[in-house]
């Protein structure tokens, strides 16, 4: 027995358009395309789909992967490093600039 849904030709033409659309997507589709047009349920998965790229897009950002981790803790360590180096030179150079000022007085 042949499916019914491969006997309908109205069928075949959506699901060759849309053949990498998963079962979710021609659900859908199928459930807009019986309230819109086949044009206007079209629209609305290419819409949702153009939002939903377009959402992941803007978080790709936020997120960091293993390697922006290392990268970032990599970057932390230099940043401190260099931190205690500044560190150590201000107060020498402030404990520098007493002793001089003391002897200058005496």
């Amino acid at each position: 027995m042949v499916h019914r849904h491969f006997v309908n030709c109205t069928i075949l033409v959506p699901l060759i358009k849309f053949i990498g659309m998963k079962a979710i997507d021609l659900r859908v589709y199928e459930i807009l395309k019986s309230r819109f047009s086949e044009k206007e349920a079209e629209t609305f998965i290419e819409y949702f789909d153009a939002k939903t790229a377009e959402k992941i897009d803007d978080k790709k950002d936020i997120f960091l992967t293993k390697q922006d981790k290392v990268d970032l803790i990599e970057k932390m360590n230099k940043d401190k490093i260099d931190l205690i180096k500044w560190m150590f030179g201000f107060w020498i150079s402030i404990i520098l600039m007493l002793l001089a000022n003391w002897f200058i007085k005496k």
